[in-house]
């Protein structure tokens, strides 16, 4: 089931890229997709509940959809941008087994522990 799961996020991220293919997006805007939102794990220079929370807020699928329909609602393309590349960057981490995290480690994330098995 795992493989199924990553090869939907990889479609996911095939689609994002297209999509700011078709939509004339700047090439800079693949190198938001590729490192943008990662800029939330800042966030976790004030703690773990403010890490997870501002690099959740920036990997989350729903908020990347909503800023990409706001952006081809109001004609404004550089919000379609941001959203697709948020989307596509969010599928791409997931592809690669990085989950939203929980508020009591980096490491506890919606998909399972990363780097080692649970809690030490």
């Amino acid at each position: 089931m795992k493989w199924t799961l990553r090869l939907e996020e990889l479609v996911q991220l095939v689609a994002a890229v297209f999509l700011l293919a078709d939509f004339q997006a700047a090439w800079y805007w693949y190198l938001v997709l590729a490192i943008g939102p990662d800029v939330g794990m800042l966030g976790y220079l004030a703690g773990p509940r403010t890490g997870a929370f501002t690099y959740n807020l920036l990997h989350h699928k729903g908020l990347a959809i909503a800023l990409a329909a706001a952006g081809v609602l109001l004609v404004v393309n550089p919000l379609l941008w941001l959203g697709l590349a948020m989307f596509g960057h969010a599928a791409l981490d997931r592809m690669l087994g990085y989950g939203l995290k929980f508020p009591d480690s980096f490491q506890h994330t919606h998909l399972g522990w990363i780097g080692r098995q649970g809690p030490r």
